[in-house]
């Protein structure tokens, strides 16, 4: 798989999240910080919830 950081990403270097291409039906998600880390594979038509979402703080770690 093809990572790439997500134009969703801040510049900042603390919020970064790196999404890949070419998996059908899918965005695959992961912390760029923890390249080796587990990855989320969120189905297509979920992708703008879940970025509005956490945008929101919604999806935030407590």
């Amino acid at each position: 798989m093809n990572w790439r950081t997500s134009s969703y990403s801040n510049g900042d270097g603390g919020n970064c999240v790196e999404v890949a291409d070419g998996v059908p039906h899918t965005i695959p998600v992961r912390d760029t910080k923890n390249a080796s880390g587990p990855a989320l594979f969120i189905p297509a038509t979920a992708w703008h919830p879940f970025i509005k979402a956490a945008k929101s703080g919604r999806l935030n770690a407590r």
